[in-house]
């Protein structure tokens, strides 16, 4: 597996070997140890999560204020364009955002360590986003931030065409305190 550095200190893209024949291909998603080992990811995972989108379809940005969850996301099926914010106050990058395109074509996983938020852009129809978590979901404890946030500047590939009010309505980072 290649593990490739972002400007955001922890956070990691994951190209994973991927063996491939006549029968389709074969490839690990996650091994403790060389996750470990070779991506620095040591938490354990407590809970796995998967979600279906349609194209156009925007998820996020969103993290938990008090439980922060480390996520490594991947997708199955289709693609999507899927963005960290550093949200951690002593880091050199507070406020930057780092940007992937994962896919079930391209396999790549992206590791978002606690202390980001976490959202993305869906690119085709019927794509499968699945993330294993450090830490279990709260509702309570989760808090979202607009995802045209100026302040952020997020390079969205287009505008969503679908989403519900709570990431819609979201405060921007100014309004949050952050």
């Amino acid at each position: 597996m290649k593990v490739v550095k972002t400007k955001l200190d922890g956070c990691v893209i994951i190209e994973p070997k991927v063996f491939g024949d006549q029968r389709g291909f074969f490839l690990e998603t996650y091994q403790r140890e060389r996750y470990a080992d070779l991506a620095s990811i040591t938490l354990p995972f407590v809970q796995d999560n998967h979600s279906r989108s349609s194209k156009g379809v925007l998820r996020g940005m969103h993290f938990q204020k008090s439980r922060p969850q480390g996520k490594l996301v991947r997708v199955s099926r289709g693609s999507v364009y899927d963005v960290a914010i550093d949200l951690r106050h002593e880091s050199s990058t507070f406020g930057q955002y780092e940007a992937v395109i994962l896919s079930g074509d391209n396999k790549k996983q992206f590791w978002v360590p606690p202390g980001f938020g976490h959202g993305f852009l869906v690119l085709e129809d019927s794509t499968d986003l699945e993330y294993k978590c450090t830490d279990f979901y709260d509702p309570k404890d989760e808090v979202t931030i607009r995802w045209d946030d100026p302040r952020l500047n997020i390079d969205w590939p287009s505008n969503p065409v679908s989403l519900v009010d709570r990431d819609a309505n979201a405060p921007i980072m100014d309004d949050l305190g952050i």
